[in-house]
């Protein structure tokens, strides 16, 4: 067959083909509009906003009262957002509803937008709009018009520690506890001691009555107070030495105690001198609560009963026995014992009270985590701050920082790889399991040979499947150091499992790769990606890596 016969019936092929798509579109359409008694349309009140401006899109139904409508919700306007989707409004005409609804749209980024078609539900069938296109502009700031300002001078900036103005109630508050608790303790101390430098309770009870006779209450007719002060100093010295419970006793209460005492042998007391006590205590009573005044004569003489019964009952009270004396020595260094130990307890609450509070002023300074790795350690933290040491490494050399020195590892050329290299160095920091793990290589070649670096991108993978990696991601783009060498980087993620563990490890890395000096270099570094530090030590070591005199 002749080539302009072929061509012929290629045409005739073409044109029935086309002449089938075209009857089935007119098939689909008469079935579209055939099936069609709603009509559906969208319009937008301006087809060019700017950034942030609201847009008005009106969808109108026109559809039998007996249907069911149902609009579009959600996000289906994408790329535009929806800032607010308003009631249906409602019209009837005869037996049609006119239905329509409202939707403002927004756009913060400047540009050509389509908004996408809309799917509208009348009844079982499913109707669309015109897809409608909006120019988003950006709001043009006219320069000329600003005010202009001098530049500010240069001013000092404080690189102290941390900004101690932000936290100074971080720090004054635990402060202000911790005293608040010092004063307390210093004060219950100084309490404790004023008590053991208090006189003893026949002096103290000698002593109140010196000053009831220097008061001249009686003389300014204050019998309340005045027997006030002599019941209280025979109570209170009753309390501390016979009965512990004389001071909020009665009258009648206080004195049968008195003569149990005495009958128990407890207090050599004369019966005559407790009737006397009795009968002071008595006429105080009516003094406070009865409003009675006793002569002045009948008032000291009961400051005499007081004195009297006070000496009295220092004399009755028997001297302790050898045992007695041996208990209370053994009870002395019972409470001495207690009281250490107790000191020691406060002391020790104390002292982590304040360790404590300072972690958690450091925690909320700091951080939880930076605290926990500087007490604990972290292999990465500590790299990071180690003193970093700046050297070549092979030939043609690579000069580069890092916090340790790499480990030249010895590899033998074959008998193939020694024609053509004149050498192939590496040196190594870690493994490709732990936290960082960083590898520097040279090759120099016998003779003139040009590197391409794009082909070392595409053997990335099989290097590091090679050392077990698996899920292998690949990035590169153009890299330049300080220096002005020009080379490839190459980046992305990894993941090794552990063959003891079999834990699996999810790992960043990057690779610089150079053709200088007639050789090639290539830089790898790879870290952990869960390891919050070692993605600032490696991007240090990266800026690091040097080939040539910086400019």
């Amino acid at each position: 067959m002749k080539n302009y016969e072929l061509a012929i019936k290629n045409r005739q092929s073409l044109h029935r083909i086309n002449a089938l798509r075209i009857i089935i579109i007119l098939i689909l359409a008469t079935f579209a509009s055939h099936g069609a008694s709603a009509q559906v349309s969208a319009t937008i009140d301006s087809t060019s906003i700017r950034i942030g401006d609201e847009l008005r899109y009106k969808m109108k139904v026109e559809a039998d009262s007996t249907q069911i409508v149902v609009f579009p919700e959600g996000k289906t306007f994408t790329p535009l957002e929806v800032i607010e989707s308003y009631k249906i409004d409602t019209a009837k005409n005869g037996n049609k509803l006119g239905l329509t609804k409202e939707y403002a749209l927004t756009q913060f980024d400047s540009g050509h937008y389509t908004i996408p078609r809309q799917k509208v539900m009348v009844g079982d069938q499913i109707f669309f709009t015109d897809s409608l296109k909006v120019e988003v502009r950006d709001v043009l700031v006219d320069t000329t018009k600003q005010k202009m300002f001098e530049i500010k001078p240069m001013a000092d900036v404080d690189a102290s520690f941390f900004n101690w103005k932000k936290y100074i109630w971080w720090i004054l508050t635990p402060l202000l506890i911790i005293g608040l608790i010092a004063f307390l303790l210093f004060r219950r101390k100084k309490r404790k001691d004023a008590k053991k430098d208090e006189l003893p309770p026949y002096e103290k009870a000698m002593l109140a009555l010196k000053r009831i006779d220097e008061s001249h209450l009686l003389e300014d007719d204050s019998h309340k107070e005045y027997y006030s002060q002599l019941s209280d100093t025979a109570r209170k010295y009753i309390d501390e030495e016979v009965y512990d419970h004389a001071m909020e006793s009665t009258t009648d209460e206080l004195i049968a105690r008195l003569d149990e005492e005495i009958k128990s042998g407890a207090l050599q007391l004369d019966k005559a001198t407790i009737e006397e006590l009795k009968n002071v205590l008595k006429t105080a009573d009516m003094a406070k609560f009865a409003k009675s005044k006793p002569d002045i004569l009948t008032a000291r003489a009961d400051r005499n009963v007081i004195e009297k019964v006070i000496n009295e009952t220092k004399s009755a009270i028997p001297e302790p026995t050898e045992e007695e004396l041996l208990a209370d020595e053994e009870y002395r260094k019972t409470v001495a014992q207690r009281k250490r130990t107790k000191n020691i307890i406060l002391g020790s609450l104390g002292g982590f009270s304040i360790i404590v509070v300072t972690l958690l002023i450091f925690i909320a300074i700091k951080g939880y985590d930076l605290v926990k790795d500087t007490l604990l350690g972290h292999p990465t933290k500590e790299l990071a701050e180690t003193e970093w040491i700046s050297s070549a490494y092979g030939a043609p050399p690579v000069t580069i920082s890092t916090p340790k020195v790499l480990i030249r590892n010895v590899y033998q050329m074959s008998e193939e790889q020694k024609q053509i290299l004149k050498g192939n160095e590496t040196f190594v920091y870690g493994s490709l399991l732990g936290n960082f793990y960083v590898v520097v290589s040279t090759v120099q070649y016998k003779q003139q040979t040009k590197v391409e670096l794009d082909k070392v991108v595409d053997g990335v993978v099989t290097t590091f499947e090679s050392q077990g990696a698996k899920n292998i991601s690949v990035k590169d783009e153009e890299y330049e150091t300080l220096g002005g060498a020009k080379g490839v980087k190459v980046y992305g993620s990894l993941e090794v499992v552990n063959p003891v563990t079999k834990k699996k490890q999810k790992s960043n890395y990057l690779m610089l790769n150079f053709a200088e000096n007639g050789g090639f270099q290539q830089v790898t570094l790879v870290y952990d990606i869960e390891d919050r530090y070692a993605k600032d030590v490696a991007e240090r070591i990266i800026n690091s890596v040097e080939l040539r005199e910086a400019k």
